[in-house]
């Protein structure tokens, strides 16, 4: 699935549609997740949710969240 040719009005439907899940931080700032059809996976920022999302393929989400989980994405 290459999500750049993703037809927009298919994206919308899908985003209209979609079952958010948020993130427990237990602060102000959360981010939320929606998994798509197609192998799609949309996140956005809990508190900005008319912002379009980053849409990630399943593979993409699967690496972001290994890299977390394996302490590979920390802040200096």
């Amino acid at each position: 699935m290459n999500k750049n040719e993703l037809d927009p009005s298919w994206v919308e439907s899908q985003l209209r549609d979609a079952q958010w899940q948020t993130s427990s931080s237990g602060g102000q700032t959360c981010v939320q997740v929606a998994f798509l059809d197609q192998g799609i996976v949309a996140l956005r920022d809990s508190k900005n949710t008319g912002k379009a999302p980053h849409l990630f393929t399943d593979a993409e989400y699967d690496a972001f969240v290994g890299g977390i989980l394996r302490g590979e994405l920390r802040r200096n």
